[in-house]
């Protein structure tokens, strides 16, 4: 049976099978957990971006983990908050499913994924956390090669909102 868990720390250091960066659309590197992955995983992950072509916010690309202990990255680009009425929470959503299928036919079995969207995009956390929860649960109750999710988070804050949403009313 697959399981889902909150993790506080730094997304690339953890030994899974892939990790999934928060990407802005030229997949090239930028702030937060993206340049953070870009900066551990090598000049060899900018190289292979730069043949991947970029990336639509909603769609993910898949890239080998290069100096990370990850054997994938899987970039998506989540996106901007503008108030809730442009189509972000689909956007948001699609962002984990579209990642999740990349993690599917790669055979992926452990995948961490950090809180996309939440830093300088400007997504409610509060909010992306009830998205991330409802699409990586709604793929881990079908057939799954997953054996294991891990929601990522950089904060003891950011660790409560994701606990909550995971486990409503400590259930």
């Amino acid at each position: 049976m697959s399981s889902v868990r909150v993790w506080l720390g730094d997304i690339t250091t953890l030994d899974v099978d892939a990790i999934v960066n928060a990407a802005n659309s030229s997949l090239l590197g930028g702030g937060g957990v993206d340049g953070a992955i870009h900066r551990a995983a090598g000049p060899e992950l900018r190289e292979e971006c730069r043949e991947l072509g970029g990336c639509p916010t909603g769609e993910a690309r898949i890239s080998g983990g290069h100096r990370l202990f990850a054997r994938h990255i899987i970039h998506t680009v989540g996106p901007v908050w503008h108030g809730g009425d442009k189509g972000e929470d689909e956007l948001l959503a699609s962002c984990y499913r579209a990642s999740l299928a990349l993690a599917e036919e790669h055979d992926v079995h452990t995948l961490a994924f950090p809180a996309i969207s939440t830093g300088v995009y400007g997504f409610p956390i509060e909010r992306a956390a009830q998205i991330a929860v409802r699409e990586v649960r709604g793929h881990l109750a079908g057939p799954t090669g997953l054996d294991e999710v891990i929601l990522v988070v950089f904060s003891s804050r950011d660790e409560d909102v994701y606990r909550e949403a995971l486990f409503p009313h400590g259930e």
